[in-house]
């Protein structure tokens, strides 16, 4: 059984207004994220900060460069009226082994779909993942290229602390327990309690 903080492979910190939440983070830790790119047809961009070789931060918002979407944008990016975390994804080597088991183990992560992203220096990352049914659960992810984000993602953020907060911590306990990781998990509404710190300072999210 890995720890959350093991198999993570990022955080999802989602905002109404990328840039601003890009010139904050600085100011509050110390670390400027890298530049990610857009999601084509879904209205957003991202922005990276790395924990390390594997996992990183992944900053989400509209992108005013494109079309406005026919649809929401993922992560509930349209109701937003301050930064929030908003879910995470923990690592795969097999989709389909990982949804298999699971689905064996009393919990369905749903069908995997594949997406793509085009980084500012031209490199395509292709990756699978699932789709989470709330925020403290997590979606699986796996990564088609070689290449992972992590890897060049701007570096110096740490993660220190993180814990999930559910109604049913039993609940959210045996789906993880399904999906291979443990974690601290608080009773209460439903949020990732979350501490990030840099050179600067360091920031919580509850």
């Amino acid at each position: 059984m890995r720890t959350a903080i093991a198999a993570l492979d990022h955080l999802v910190l989602a905002t109404p207004d990328l840039a601003a939440t890009v010139a904050w983070l600085p100011d509050a830790t110390g670390i400027r994220p890298s530049a990610g790119g857009p999601h084509t047809n879904r209205g957003t961009r991202n922005a990276l900060c790395s924990f390390g070789h594997a996992s990183y931060l992944e900053l989400i918002g509209p992108d005013s460069e494109q079309p406005e979407p026919t649809h929401p944008r993922p992560f509930g990016v349209d109701d937003l009226a301050a930064p929030a975390m908003v879910g995470w994804a923990i690592a795969v080597s097999d989709m389909d082994l990982a949804i298999a088991t699971a689905r064996e183990q009393g919990y369905d992560p749903g069908p995997a779909i594949a997406m793509q992203r085009q980084r500012p220096d031209g490199m395509v990352l292709n990756w699978t993942l699932t789709f989470a049914p709330s925020i403290s659960v997590p979606f699986l992810i796996h990564w088609e290229t070689p290449f992972h984000p992590g890897r060049d993602a701007a570096p110096g953020l740490e993660l220190v602390e993180f814990r999930a907060r559910h109604p049913r911590p039993s609940v959210l306990a045996k789906i993880l327990e399904a999906l291979g990781v443990t974690m601290g998990i608080e009773r209460g509404d439903e949020a990732l309690l979350v501490e990030l710190s840099g050179p600067r300072g360091s920031i919580w999210f509850n």
